[in-house]
């Protein structure tokens, strides 16, 4: 009885593992994406290393939740995709204007010319 109570425990630590695991691919993969999607010249006005560098570190951590699976080297990944998301993205996103690839999103009343000032 034990062994089957054991082995039930055992399936759903595997199972919700398995869903970590696919949530930090997903994770990674997208670090990735975004930082493929800034611009160059971004990346050095922000003083944040290169956008080389940041893809090979993000590409490295997208392999290895891939095809390793290693837990020490998936927590290193961890932590320099948290490091994007919180020091580089938002850096990147402040001088390129945000929005994806750096376009600047204007407020709702802006214009073609403009912010629309209402005639004042």
């Amino acid at each position: 009885m034990d062994g089957m109570v054991a082995s039930v425990l055992l399936d759903g630590f595997y199972g919700l593992m398995s869903w970590v695991f696919l949530g930090l691919l997903i994770f990674s993969i997208f670090c990735f994406v975004d930082a493929a999607l800034r611009r160059e010249d971004a990346y050095r006005a922000a003083d944040k290393k290169t956008k080389g560098f940041w893809l090979i570190i993000l590409g490295i951590t997208v392999a290895v939740n891939l095809f390793l699976g290693m837990l020490f080297l998936t927590i290193a990944g961890l932590i320099a995709n948290i490091v994007y998301m919180v020091d580089v993205r938002p850096a990147l996103v402040q001088v390129g204007g945000g929005g994806r690839g750096g376009f600047r999103r204007g407020s709702s009343s802006d214009g073609p010319y403009g912010p629309y000032n209402g005639g004042r």
